[in-house]
């Protein structure tokens, strides 16, 4: 059983989701680093993201659930 689930728009709205994140990460670290607060929006863009991630991964998962549930219950016999 694969790790990630396959590739389709929800997995690819997740990675990015997290490389969003990590780049707004990045800019926050640099941001309080230079003594500006705007880090704090950042922080917040990170946060935001990270959820969006996290959204999209488990959507994809309950979607290749399904599908591999739909197939399991079709007849043998059946073209779908």
């Amino acid at each position: 059983m694969p790790a990630l689930p396959p590739s389709g728009p929800a997995r690819r709205l997740a990675v990015f989701a997290l490389v969003v994140c990590v780049l707004a990460v990045v800019a926050a670290v640099v941001s309080f680093a230079a003594g500006n607060l705007i880090g704090i929006a950042w922080v917040l863009v990170a946060g935001v993201s990270s959820n969006m991630a996290w959204f999209y991964l488990r959507r994809a998962k309950l979607e290749r659930a399904a599908a591999a549930e739909e197939q399991a219950q079709a007849p043998e016999g059946s073209a779908r």
